[in-house]
């Protein structure tokens, strides 16, 4: 059995260590930041000493209730991952989600230096690796692009032309055309490098002639 204070002191560590990970997830804007991250963590701490102590009063198997804990907090990551159009955000928050609780659950069995070390190197992946990867490694994401314009073949020209200088892929390019009228609607599905400021991809479509709206998800 586990003595009251030092099952207090887990779950204080937990608490801490949970704080430290969601203020980040927080910054970020991400579903799931402080609170999330410090009860969850705390959950699976509790979940941890229950076992333990558990096991050790009825000599029953103290991984049992700890292997539902790793096993639930797959629903409650899938909470955190939204779809964005073409796009998917939050599979890292749902990581860190799972693997907190993992710390959680390693505090909870007294492996304090354990999950300490874990919780740094999570801050690390979060926010050194981050900036390494936006610094030099160039990533690309999905735009939805639709552009009504008043004009026919040359204004689609300056379109298809405008958007093969700013797009690193274009996926899809289609064109509908109102027979009755010069009114036209461009459809274009593309890859953009994740740093290219949306302003200048508005600003160079709106440039074009005969362009009336430009629309980019």
């Amino acid at each position: 059995m586990i003595p009251t204070g030092e099952m207090l002191l887990r779950l204080v560590v937990s608490v801490l260590l949970g704080a430290v990970v969601g203020y980040e997830r927080e910054r970020d804007n991400q579903p799931a930041g402080l609170r999330t991250h410090m009860i969850l963590v705390l959950g699976a701490c509790l979940a941890m000493i229950l076992s333990i102590n558990i096991g050790a009063e009825h000599g029953s198997d103290p991984a049992r209730l700890a292997a539902q804990v790793i096993a639930g907090i797959g629903f409650l990551g899938a909470g955190a991952i939204l779809r964005m159009g073409f796009n998917v955000k939050g599979l890292t928050t749902a990581a860190t989600l799972w693997t907190m609780a993992i710390v959680g659950m390693a505090v909870g069995y007294g492996y304090y230096l354990v999950g300490v070390v874990a919780t740094l190197l999570i801050l690390i992946i979060l926010v050194v690796v981050n900036i390494i990867e936006h610094r030099y490694i160039r990533t690309n994401i999905v735009r939805n692009i639709t552009i009504d314009a008043h004009g026919g073949t040359a204004q689609i020209r300056a379109i298809r032309k405008a958007i093969n200088q700013l797009a690193e892929r274009t996926i899809n390019f289609s064109v509908q055309r109102n027979i009755k009228g010069d009114r036209i609607r461009v459809q274009v599905i593309a890859e953009v490098d994740r740093g290219e400021k949306m302003e200048n991809l508005v600003e160079m479509l709106s440039n074009i002639e005969g362009v009336r709206t430009v629309k980019i998800e």
